[in-house]
């Protein structure tokens, strides 16, 4: 029959949750200690607990070595000979051990002493239980119960141990009564010099989902999936879903009917949004759907590899795209595991802008490229820091005329050779356009003159054509020479309409008349 003190220890054991050969082991320890005390001996002592009787034995245990000079510290060995003359049976290797006397003899300090050991080791005992117990348990839905608040953490009775929710594991629309009961998920176990420290939470998305696997049958037994959740406690949360059968909803069977099965979760989150969306294997459709309520207007994969998406929405929705201080955003982001990039459409107009300016090479033309320019005007355009027919283009009149050399005159003349050659440019085709000094105008124009006279059509068939010859006949001649060629070939049409039947019109024959 075990002792009363035995019965104590077990029943302690069962309270508190450990092996009772561990407070058995705090207790021979205690009594190891104080014994150790009492006697004030460096020797090896160990103590033993009789179950039946309930006494603990203390022992001074020494190892037995063959000969003297083995002996290294009397107080923990001992010769074979010295060992058989108190135990005959004793071997090499063996250990011989000695009674110490402990009833009676250890007093209030030394019973003291054993009691703060003996809670020492229950305490560790506990606290390595408790975290065996709940470190598997982590993301774990549990029930709990609210005993105490503490500043601006809450403690909750989760069976075997308290739990910790701190401030930002906290949704800010929740607050609790002591005695309330609440689903907690067990967050993280701590591992502290104070023991161990369960941490739970009621902002994780975890919730969430264990909500809806309550409340939605379709999720509970498989037939939709929630793909990824996205959640600011306290304010709102984007959830994607999929079916894996055909004829299911995955959005509708969350909603339930009359959003019975989503309210129900709202509730219990006190009041919290909740955005369900369906799943899309394609990123750019999923980001259409993530960004709800918001209408996007063009979604572009940016870089596939680092998962970064352009979205450009129309500028009344930018701000519902955005969100709350960007809450809508932030959350489709962390629904996607996409870096998003929000942009109205007036924005992107103005970056395809940038970017097409930026795009067109603003190359140096060298002013020799400009015909019209003498050498010694680019020379004086060199000197004064114009280098290019660009620079030379942004200057004003005011500013070329600052430069030494140059007047009114030349400006007009530096003015139309810019003006023609950036014509030239605009026309594909570049036209050397010379500024012709005075003489060799009147080259060009006495040249023109004898080209007009030598190129008047010879003969016309039809009666139109002789209309024209007339017409040409009547253009002035600059010399006699050209007047009398004229009159011959004016003859000669006539005689060539007359040969073929055809009367001249009454017009043309007034001409030649008059010419006559």
């Amino acid at each position: 029959m075990a002792s009363e003190l035995y019965n104590t220890i077990d029943a302690l054991s069962r309270e508190k949750g450990i092996d009772p050969q561990i407070v058995v082991s705090a207790v021979e320890d205690a009594i190891v200690m104080a014994t150790r005390k009492y006697y004030k001996t460096q020797e090896n002592l160990r103590a033993e607990l009789d179950k039946e009787t309930g006494k603990i034995n203390a022992f001074a245990v020494k190892t037995v070595v063959e000969t003297l000079e083995q002996v290294e510290d009397p107080l923990l060995q001992i010769t074979l000979e010295d060992a058989r003359k108190v135990d005959p049976n004793l071997e090499v290797g063996g250990e011989l051990r000695t009674p110490k006397v402990t009833e009676g003899i250890l007093g209030r300090i030394a019973a003291q002493l054993a009691k703060q050991v003996i809670f020492q080791k229950v305490r560790e005992a506990e606290r390595d239980t408790v975290y065996n117990e709940y470190i598997g348990r982590v993301n774990e839905v549990v029930n709990a119960t609210v005993k105490r608040v503490e500043g601006p953490d809450v403690i909750f009775d989760i069976g075997k141990a308290e739990a910790r929710m701190p401030r930002k594991e906290q949704s800010r629309l929740e607050s609790f009564a002591i005695g309330e009961r609440v689903r907690v998920v067990i967050a993280r176990v701590e591992k502290a010099s104070k023991g161990p420290g369960v941490v739970v939470s009621r902002a994780v998305p975890d919730l969430v989902q264990h909500l809806f696997q309550t409340e939605v049958p379709e999720i509970y037994d498989g037939t939709v999936v929630i793909r990824a959740i996205a959640r600011e406690a306290g304010e709102r949360t984007k959830i994607a879903v999929m079916s894996k059968d055909k004829d299911v909803d995955a959005v509708g069977a969350c909603v339930g009917m009359k959003g019975m099965r989503v309210q129900s979760i709202i509730r219990e989150l006190h009041g919290e949004k909740i955005d369900i969306i369906e799943y899309h294997e394609d990123a750019v459709t999923f980001a259409e759907k993530a960004l709800q309520p918001a209408k996007v207007s063009k979604v572009t994969v940016v870089d596939s590899g680092g998962k970064h998406l352009e979205v450009v929405v129309d500028d009344s929705q930018l701000s519902l795209a955005i969100g709350k201080k960007g809450q809508n955003v932030r959350l489709a982001a962390k629904l996607l595991g996409w870096k998003i990039d929000i942009k109205s459409e007036e924005e992107k107009r103005q970056e395809v802008e940038q970017q097409m300016s930026a795009m067109v090479t603003q190359t140096a033309t060298p002013l020799e490229s400009v015909p019209g320019l003498g050498e010694g005007l680019v020379e004086k355009l060199n000197a004064a820091g114009v280098s290019t027919v660009e620079a030379l283009a942004d200057m004003t009149p005011e500013q070329l005329e600052a430069i030494e050399g140059i007047g009114p005159k030349t400006v007009e003349k530096i003015s139309l050779a810019v003006n023609n050659y950036f014509a030239s440019l605009e026309q594909g085709v570049v036209v050397e356009a010379e500024v012709a000094t005075e003489g060799e105008a009147a080259e060009h124009s006495e040249a023109g003159a004898d080209d007009i006279t030598a190129e008047v059509p010879v003969a016309a068939e039809e009666a139109g054509a002789a209309d024209e010859l007339a017409a040409s006949a009547e253009v002035p001649a600059a010399t006699e020479e050209g007047t009398v060629e004229a009159d011959a070939l004016a003859g000669e049409n006539e005689g060539q309409a007359e040969a073929s039947g055809e009367q001249p019109e009454p017009e043309a024959e007034s001409t030649s008349e008059t010419r006559e």
